[in-house]
């Protein structure tokens, strides 16, 4: 099929979903709930207060309010690094079928390609919009189906900066912090937008690099742990905020909150309930990937619920199809499964594996093992705390079967048939390790 032919029969699948939601009437967006989902930048599990972090507790009271109000997954797993996370949200799809395999990849793989998360919602008749960090995602957010958005030139941490782009256009920020200016700017698309459902795409750039002060450091604060500290209230902050609006305009039991992190933390992870997290951002460790996920829908999702449920970053574009009643396209392979029944507080199965890729490295986990792509094997009944490796002689029952057990995921999978990196593009993601491994040393 040629490359127009696709994108053709792609979109028209796209375009027979809507025009069967069309069909069922106004009736059916009273099963439909608006859909917040807020996306935090390098923010591990021992970012949250309500995960168990010791250095944090206390410090995010509003996420820890979602939590208790809603559902926290215990394991959820994004890709190690910004750029394939976004990509792998906005599609469903695995980063070997789409080329959004690094940062430095991520911006290659088109909208006119694949079948956005916000086309497919925008379709089923939600207003969409886009609060924040888009980078290294390729286009704009309009190219990839967001009718209303802001965004920056960056895929950095983006603070106190001159302007940014609206819908378009460039607007003078004067001396307006940029977190603050687009937070105002979601809320006004909350308030545009309270009488149909809408879904608002808010990733924040909150705790990216470099940490500067918020609006809330104390005057003359310099010590980069006070001021990183105050980064993650902040954001913990504007979630409230956000909460509040939401109850202010009656809709919080019409709306999905969904919370959840790029990748791990960007420096060293902290400790949870005494134990360091294994890893971090761009490593391929437990604590590279594994992140926050909450879920809140007031008077819907069970309250103070906990799963151990395997989720990965291609199941969030379902899931979300899912609850806006959404079909997913045709003749595109979709990685992910939905957890909206868990959502829902409904019956649920949840997936047997997850998968995980950054370039030319990737891995399957199970509820206990992780097979990588070279063929190593790790126990994983003390992650993400400890991840012990297995030697590849072993004989024990169980290690032999989970070992069967991936090859046969990652076989079926074929990551090395799929869109692949090339050296140069290695190079400049190892340049850009030693780096951010540089950067650490001095903070």
């Amino acid at each position: 099929m040629s490359s127009m032919g696709r994108r053709d029969f792609l979109r028209a699948g796209v375009m027979a979903g809507a025009a069967l939601w069309a069909g069922r009437g106004a009736a059916a967006d009273k099963d439909r709930p608006n859909i917040v989902f807020i996306l935090s930048d390098d923010h591990g599990l021992d970012g949250v207060g309500c995960y168990g972090s010791d250095r944090h507790k206390g410090r995010t009271p509003n996420l820890d309010a979602l939590a208790a109000g809603g559902i926290r997954f215990e394991r959820c797993y994004s890709t190690p690094l910004c750029g394939p996370t976004r990509c792998q949200i906005m599609t469903g799809r695995y980063p070997f079928r789409t080329g959004g395999l690094t940062n430095g990849t991520a911006g290659q793989p088109k909208a006119a390609d694949e079948v956005p998360l916000a086309r497919i919602l925008t379709e089923a008749g939600y207003a969409t919009c886009n609060v924040g960090k888009w980078r290294q995602v390729g286009g704009t957010p309009a190219d990839w189906g967001f009718a209303d958005y802001v965004t920056d030139p960056t895929a950095g941490g983006y603070f106190w900066e001159k302007t940014c782009t609206r819908n378009g256009e460039t607007v003078d920020l004067k001396d307006q912090y940029y977190p603050d200016f687009c937070h105002d700017h979601a809320l006004e698309f909350l308030r545009k937008n309270k009488d149909k459902p809408f879904f608002l795409y808010y990733p924040s750039h909150l705790v990216h690099g470099p940490i500067l002060r918020t609006p809330d450091t104390k005057p003359d604060t310099t010590d980069g742990e006070a001021l990183y500290d105050d980064n993650i209230a902040y954001l913990d902050k504007q979630v409230g905020s956000l909460v509040a609006e939401l109850d202010r305009l009656g809709l919080r039991e019409k709306t999905v909150i969904v919370f959840s992190g790029d990748n791990g933390t960007a420096r060293k992870s902290g400790t949870i309930h005494g134990r360091q997290i294994n890893g971090n951002k761009a490593s391929m460790l437990e604590g590279g990937s594994r992140v926050p996920l909450i879920a809140n829908w007031k008077g819907t999702a069970p309250a103070g619920k906990v799963h151990a449920d395997l989720i990965d970053f291609s199941d969030i574009l379902p899931t979300f199809a899912d609850l806006a009643g959404a079909k997913l396209p045709e003749g595109v392979k979709i990685d992910g499964r939905s957890f909206a029944p868990r959502i829902r507080g409904s019956d649920f199965k949840p997936r047997e594996w997850i998968y995980v890729q950054l370039g030319r490295k990737w891995y399957a986990r199970d509820d206990g093992w992780k097979l990588t792509e070279s063929g190593e094997l790790f126990d994983m009944k003390d992650a993400p705390f400890v991840e012990a490796p297995v030697p590849a002689d072993a004989k024990d029952e169980a290690s032999m079967t989970a070992r069967k057990r991936l090859q046969a995921v990652l076989a079926e999978l074929n990551p090395a048939g799929g869109k692949t990196i090339s050296e140069t593009a290695v190079a400049v993601e190892k340049e850009r390790s030693r780096k951010r491994l540089q950067r650490k040393k001095t903070q």
